[in-house]
């Protein structure tokens, strides 16, 4: 009797749950990436904004002290989407989604100015395209659990 017909074969590598990450980093996380990256450019700009407000000598100190006050709570949204991309959750999707059509607008007004503001244009037009393409590549959807078409009916009734 040969050894070979007592030994277990050895079995495949697991496969990764859905929600846990591989190794290597892959969609996802660029786009977690780009998208935390935009949200930690408006809580800056922001918090710059509202100590400028605060110390400085602005025309209108309400106006500055509002204007950094939004600017802090529309960078939550995207810093919320990233976190939710890393976490593998799917609603992560929509604050991601709303972040680069918003950064759209902003971009091109930046590419239609003067200066400095033109590079500054370039560099938002390219995360901004970067990120729209990530989000709607199929395999992020996949891998984010979002199905197209009507969902399965659910025996919870």
């Amino acid at each position: 009797m040969s050894t070979q017909a007592n030994t277990p074969s050895p079995s495949p590598a697991p496969a990764a749950a859905p929600g846990k990450r591989t190794g290597k980093p892959g969609r996802i996380e660029a786009l977690a990436a780009l998208t935390a990256l935009e949200g930690a450019a408006l809580v800056a700009g922001g918090l710059s904004m509202l100590v400028m407000g605060l110390l400085g000598r602005p025309e209108s100190p309400t106006q500055a002290v509002t204007g950094g006050a939004t600017l802090i709570a529309l960078g939550l949204i995207p810093l919320a989407g990233a976190r939710g991309l890393l976490l593998r959750r799917s609603w992560g999707r929509g604050p991601t989604l709303i972040t680069q059509i918003m950064g759209v607008p902003v971009a091109y007004t930046l590419l239609k100015s003067h200066g400095a503001l033109i590079p500054t244009g370039i560099v938002l037009a390219a995360v901004v395209i970067t990120a729209l393409v990530l989000v709607f590549n199929p395999a992020t959807t996949r891998e984010l659990g979002i199905t197209r078409g009507p969902r399965p009916a659910s025996d919870d009734r």
